[in-house]
């Protein structure tokens, strides 16, 4: 069996939902990166690579090719989407520790085309901190918020915005954190309503989330014209 019998690309995966296929790099061996990345070369196709430890990074024959960002381990393997327009997307991380799942969601986005404003260090240890911005984050009609330890952020950013708010809970914190299981418990008990939330740690998710509410809005739009 070849590298080529162990996975198969979905191109057509754009037209069908409007989110083109992403390789998440983690479980895959080098050589398995690195024939998908070919695979995809052969047909001047592109990629967002999510996942992709920098040990991984390091070990790839592509690597030369790669837009790579150790932070939020993604890589763009051939040109990312123009930017345009205005932010539309707020992404906010509770703290610091935060940033590499926020990040990944800023990036996904980045590689589709759409700007973000990154907010973070905002969560509810010190509440001035997010007072002072909270104007700034209401401005944003989606608004994606990446929390650990007890995810109590995007409760209060629920009570707060009057956009769509994604949250995403991350496997920062101490012992009965448990990895970012309390933060998914937290969330999905939120009392602030209308809260959607994704997988621990997904930033990718809450990413395409949020593009299928902008494409969805953007059909409503154009259907009324």
């Amino acid at each position: 069996m070849s590298l080529s019998d162990e996975f198969t690309l979905d191109f057509a995966r754009p037209e069908r939902i409007g989110l083109e296929e992403a390789v998440f790099a983690a479980g895959k061996s080098p050589a398995q990166i690195d024939a998908i990345l070919a695979a995809a070369d052969e047909r001047g196709a592109r990629f967002l690579v999510t996942r992709l430890d920098p040990e991984r990074f390091a070990a790839l024959r592509y690597r030369d090719r790669l837009d790579y960002c150790a932070v939020s381990r993604t890589a763009f393997f051939g040109a990312a989407r123009p930017v345009e327009g205005p932010a539309r997307i707020a992404i906010v991380a509770a703290g610091t520790s935060d940033v590499p799942v926020a990040r990944e969601a800023e990036r996904t986005l980045a590689y589709q085309g759409h700007a973000t404003t990154l907010i973070a260090d905002v969560g509810v240890a010190g509440l001035w901190r997010l007072t002072r911005r909270v104007e700034e984050i209401r401005a944003h009609p989606i608004v994606i918020c990446a929390a650990g330890m007890d995810a109590a952020l995007p409760s209060v950013l629920g009570g707060l915005v009057a956009g769509a708010v994604i949250a995403v809970p991350t496997s920062v914190g101490y012992g009965v954190a448990q990895g970012g299981r309390a933060a998914l418990d937290a969330v999905l008990a939120s009392c602030a309503p209308g809260i959607a939330v994704v997988n621990i740690d997904n930033g990718y998710g809450a990413a395409c989330a949020a593009l299928r509410l902008l494409h969805a809005a953007n059909r409503l739009t154009e259907s009324s014209r």
